[in-house]
């Protein structure tokens, strides 16, 4: 019974009251699962739409067929539900298992990638191959196929780093447990990735703060992974002047020009030079106004919008579809980061709690940098737009991660005891996905008792 001298008490939420539709639909058993697939889904149904706008014209200048790239683009977004399948019906203890591997491939991948860069910048090979494999920035080919390790070792991060950190428990606290082996990969790991892309490093970066923040580690670890990360910055800038990644030592610095032309007013910036994508993005942006010029009738991304299928491609929704399509994306991401949290707080595993809370946190974290980065709000990092961009390693990654959050969804205890209680036919868990395991039963708890009515003055017994 409601406590009458309390108003607060008996009357509901005001957000209960004008949206109760919305919190009976996020009540159901598997509604963290339905709004992950629906706000992924229409995420890369206007990736697919915008690359094609972005890319018809010069595809067709350069091969005569205006839909060479969106072929492209569609057989990457075709193994991308490959691995959102594949993923979505692993159990947890094979993720974890195959984590170091995972991860261990992308180390020795992006070690390959950078030891050849570094054998063409200093001139002891005079093009960036060995044999049959050759690089190409942040592209390692292994013969016909190419790949972006920095991409594999995101999703290596996430299962390792969970399983490492749930294994480690309460005794994470301790200095002594975050140097066994966690940061001493860490280090190495940015160390790799930083020397060509320092944009995914800072992906990574927010990644493991995502871990330990989900694991509880206390704010001095912060700290110190604050001071170190920025040093590690500072150093990854310094080193593009003698030729580390995609900068030359007889050349400037392109990593600093980014940052200080970003800081500098718009009007002392030079047109030509390193603000010129940013004045580019802002022209789409105006361009668009409030409802866009329309769906591939946008003229910068022919000629002056830098890179308009990739990093830029925000800039062409903005140009397009205007305030009101950029809304609607920066919608879907919200949704996603919601249903991603969500996850992470009902789930009971602290493996599956971690990764989810890890992959969200990379998801979001890219988006905001990459979006940051057109609007003129942040840096540019070269960073793909999530879902959205044209790639082909980073979008079949992606896709794989949504793939564990949708497997971690469906192992809610909520939503198992509901696929349990009523379990879909036996061809469609072996077409989509097994039911998931039940959770434990709930013990109940102690007969709450009524206390006696006691003729102690009321008050007598609190502490003072």
């Amino acid at each position: 019974m409601a406590d009458a001298s309390n108003p607060r008490a008996a009357r509901p939420s005001l957000s209960r009251q004008l949206l109760p539709a919305v919190h009976g639909l996020l009540a159901r058993p598997l509604s963290s699962y339905y709004l992950l697939i629906s706000s992924s889904g229409l995420l890369l149904l206007i990736g697919l739409t915008m690359v094609f706008s972005a890319t018809s014209v010069k595809a067709y200048a350069e091969t005569g067929s205006a839909f060479h790239a969106i072929i492209n683009q569609a057989f990457y977004a075709l193994l991308g539900l490959v691995a959102f399948w594949i993923c979505q019906r692993l159990p947890a203890m094979t993720l974890r298992y195959v984590g170091k591997y995972v991860l261990g491939a992308a180390i020795v991948l992006l070690a390959l990638l950078d030891l050849i860069g570094a054998l063409n910048s200093v001139g002891i090979i005079g093009q960036p191959s060995i044999g049959p494999i050759h690089t190409s920035l942040l592209w390692l080919y292994l013969g016909p196929i190419g790949l972006q390790p920095a991409e594999l070792a995101k999703l290596g991060m996430v299962l390792w780093g969970a399983d490492i950190i749930a294994r480690k428990g309460p005794s994470l606290g301790h200095w002594r447990e975050l140097a066994r082996p966690l940061f001493p990969v860490v280090g190495l790991l940015f160390v790799l990735v930083g020397y060509n892309d320092l944009g995914t490093m800072l992906v990574l970066l927010a990644l493991i703060v995502g871990l330990l923040w989900a694991a509880g580690v206390r704010l001095r670890v912060f700290a110190a992974l604050g001071v170190i990360g920025m040093a590690g910055v500072g150093l990854l800038i310094a080193a593009a002047s003698g030729g580390a990644g995609s900068g030359s030592s007889d050349g400037p610095n392109y990593r600093l020009e980014r940052l200080t032309s970003f800081m500098q007013p718009i009007e002392k910036c030079d047109p030509q030079g390193p603000c010129y994508q940013i004045l580019q993005a802002r022209s789409a942006i105006f361009e668009g106004g409030w409802f866009g010029v329309g769906l591939g009738k946008g003229a910068l991304k022919w000629d002056w919008l830098p890179e308009s299928d990739n990093d830029f491609i925000f800039g062409v929704i903005s140009e397009e579809l205007g305030v009101v399509g950029c809304t609607v994306v920066l919608a879907l991401f919200s949704v996603l980061a919601y249903t991603g949290f969500r996850i992470a707080r009902r789930s009971a595993d602290p493996f599956r709690r971690l990764a989810a809370t890890a992959i969200t946190t990379w998801l979001v974290a890219q988006a905001v940098i990459n979006i940051g980065g057109v609007v003129g709000l942040l840096p540019i990092t070269g960073l793909p737009l999530p879902f959205i961009s044209a790639g082909g390693s980073a979008l079949v990654v992606t896709m794989a991660a949504i793939g564990m959050l949708a497997s971690f969804a469906r192992a809610e205890p909520d939503a198992a005891r509901a696929l349990n209680a009523r379990p879909t036919p036996r061809w469609v868990r072996v077409v989509w996905a097994p039911l998931p395991p039940l959770p434990p039963a709930r013990r109940p708890g102690p007969q709450q008792q009524r206390p006696a009515p006691s003729s102690a003055p009321a008050g007598a017994g609190r502490r003072r």
